[in-house]
């Protein structure tokens, strides 16, 4: 088991509106964009950050989840986390990208953890 990279979230209304702010800021482009119109949402990945965007109602069930884990396998940490007290929120399940979960740690923070699949 290993977290490969950790994302800071960033949540906007705009996407477009804040993505050239976002890559000057990191001097980087952006790495993935996907959108979800299933959710109303669209996110985008410049480095470290995951900027997610769509109207405050499609927004609201995911602001409480403060970071997302880029992980070797979803399939470890989902076995590990529920023996060890977390609580599995949302998943696993497929999504753009690969597999993801939403988990509650014990001590009541939320995260996401996502396995990118080729």
């Amino acid at each position: 088991m290993k977290v490969l990279k950790t994302l800071s979230r960033v949540y906007v209304e705009d996407l477009e509106e804040h993505l050239d702010f976002y890559e000057k800021l990191l001097g980087m482009k952006v790495e993935m964009r996907i959108p979800m119109p299933e959710v109303g949402l669209e996110l985008a990945q410049i480095d470290d950050i995951l900027i997610i965007a769509g109207l405050e109602q499609a927004l609201k069930p995911f602001k409480r989840t403060q970071s997302t884990f880029l992980v070797d396998s979803v399939e470890d940490y989902h076995s590990f986390l529920e023996e060890n007290g977390s609580r599995i929120i949302r998943g696993p399940q497929k999504v753009p990208t690969g597999v993801n979960m939403t988990v509650q740690h014990p001590d009541g923070s939320i995260f996401e953890y996502v396995q990118h699949i080729q």
